[in-house]
């Protein structure tokens, strides 16, 4: 893991903004892979002023609304077809596809923000959104609220912790619990104030 950070800050480091931009791109779509190899290296340039940590969080939330909306109009372009066509090979009948449809058209707005703050969900959550067509600028802003939220957390462990591959796992496990927690207490608090409607 030590060799992986020291290239990301290495090639973060050469590619400047852009760099984070990219990498945090290609993590939110076809090609996942945990955005703390990323953000955090990133922070830690921005505590030795190599960075504005500013315009770090801007670039990895512009990066991954992008990786997004890849993932978004794959599956708003071929998604449906495919589960429709091959979808009774892996259990999927037309009926649960009509069923996730309407969910996100009703609630997609609430899934696309905390599935953004769920490790392995977060790439994935962009799919079913494609698939049901959900409207683009709700899908964009919480995106980016979800995003926005995990950036913050991972530049922000960078830039006060650093190079300290310990720490930065004990408070990755710590936050990451936490954040499940607020998730489960927050959705159980949204599904009662939509039964009491």
């Amino acid at each position: 893991m030590g060799a992986i950070v020291d290239f990301i800050v290495t090639t973060v480091g050469s590619l400047g903004y852009l760099g984070i931009f990219f990498m945090m791109l290609i993590e939110s779509s076809f090609f996942p892979f945990p955005s703390e190899v990323v953000m955090i290296p990133a922070g830690y340039l921005a505590q030795k002023g190599e960075m504005n940590i500013f315009i770090v969080i801007l670039m990895g939330i512009l990066g991954s609304i992008a990786g997004a909306l890849v993932n978004y109009y794959l599956a708003m372009h071929f998604g449906r077809a495919f589960l429709v066509r091959y979808g009774r090979w892996f259990f999927i009948k037309e009926e649960t596809i009509v069923k996730t449809e309407e969910f996100f058209k009703n609630h997609g707005h609430i899934s696309t923000f905390t599935g953004r703050l769920i490790p392995g969900i977060r790439q994935l959550i962009s799919l079913p959104a494609g698939i049901a067509k959900m409207n683009l600028k709700v899908f964009i802003t919480y995106t980016a609220a979800g995003a926005g939220i995990w950036m913050v957390v991972l530049t922000l462990l960078g830039y006060f912790i650093g190079q300290n591959e310990e720490l930065i796992k004990e408070y990755l496990k710590i936050i990451t619990i936490s954040i499940v927690v607020l998730i489960v207490v927050g959705i159980y608090i949204y599904i009662k104030i939509n039964r009491a409607k």
